[in-house]
């Protein structure tokens, strides 16, 4: 299914995730899924990207000031249950967000399930730029969000029946 993943900025440093899950957890709004990086090691990737691409947005130099900033701040990317409040609630704390279409697919809790999913991807030619997900142990379902290339390739085949 797709949902919306929103990605923002965190200061990397103590506190600070607490107090975004106590601003979401005070306005009654429900993290479905969560994943934390280094901001600098996204900053990379994208100027790797860019490079192949020869689509930079900024010299080279800016990259690299960029990257060395951006060790200062975590990258977290979280779906919410309900994004639009989550998306307001951003915005009017002053948080700089962006969104993006994912796959979010609930998958049995066994060997296999992922490699299943990600056979599909592959057998129709979309990378996967990266994926997060989890479950708990005596759990029967899993949650995995994917970040596809093509995000309306991806929705076809996963939202026929057999999925």
């Amino acid at each position: 299914m797709v949902r919306t993943e929103i990605s923002l900025f965190l200061e990397n440093a103590p506190g600070e995730l607490a107090k975004l899950t106590a601003m979401l957890e005070e306005a009654g709004l429900n993290i479905d899924a969560l994943t934390i990086q280094d901001a600098s090691e996204y900053v990379q990737t994208l100027f790797k990207a860019r490079g192949k691409s020869l689509k930079r947005v900024a010299p080279a130099a800016s990259y690299g000031s960029m990257k060395k900033d951006s060790a200062d701040y975590a990258l977290i990317r979280l779906l919410a249950e309900n994004t639009d409040k989550v998306i307001d609630l951003l915005s009017r704390k002053g948080y700089l967000f962006d969104i993006l279409p994912v796959i979010a697919l609930e998958i049995e809790n066994k060997p296999g399930s992922l490699a299943e999913m990600a056979k599909k991807f592959g057998e129709e030619g979309i990378n996967i730029n990266y994926v997060y997900g989890s479950a708990i142990a005596d759990s029967r379902k899993a949650l995995f969000v994917f970040s596809p290339e093509d995000i309306e390739m991806a929705a076809r085949i996963f939202s026929e029946p057999d999925q």
